[in-house]
């Protein structure tokens, strides 16, 4: 994606670097003030929901913070890559189960299903963004 080096995509590449990072580490940290709103959004079939969820939180904190190292960056980046396509069943649960937190506000529940389906295309979007870190560039080197 890196376009002739003075391009929109270049100037954006480090600070995008930085939102991505603290994007993944907010969402973990996440995982463990509100449990129980992730663990009703795991698919019934799966074991243990509410340790999925922190396991999942652990995993976006540690891939969060990796990505914005330079020497765990690429790593991390496929990782996030990884844990994306391994919680995209619980979004597409979420989408076809209709159920909504109890915090959605009487008024936010429209917008909230629309935005549970948005949010499936949105997964795509993600993992393009994670695996801009994935390439081999100078910064990325050892």
């Amino acid at each position: 994606m890196n376009d002739d080096g003075d391009g929109v995509l270049s100037r954006l590449e480090r600070p995008l670097l930085y939102v991505m990072g603290l994007f993944y580490t907010i969402a973990g940290v996440m995982h463990f003030v509100v449990p129980k709103v992730y663990a009703r959004i795991v698919p019934p079939q799966f074991p243990k929901p509410v340790v999925l969820v922190y396991l999942s939180g652990i995993a976006e904190i540690v891939l969060g913070i990796g990505v914005m190292i330079r020497r765990t960056r690429r790593l991390s980046a496929w990782g996030i890559i990884a844990l994306l396509v391994a919680v995209f069943p619980a979004n597409v649960h979420m989408a076809m189960s209709g159920e909504l937190p109890d915090a959605v506000p009487d008024w936010a529940e429209d917008i909230t299903r629309i935005g549970v389906w948005v949010r499936l295309p949105l997964q795509g979007a993600l993992v393009l963004w994670a695996w801009w870190y994935t390439r081999e560039t100078p910064e990325t080197a050892e």
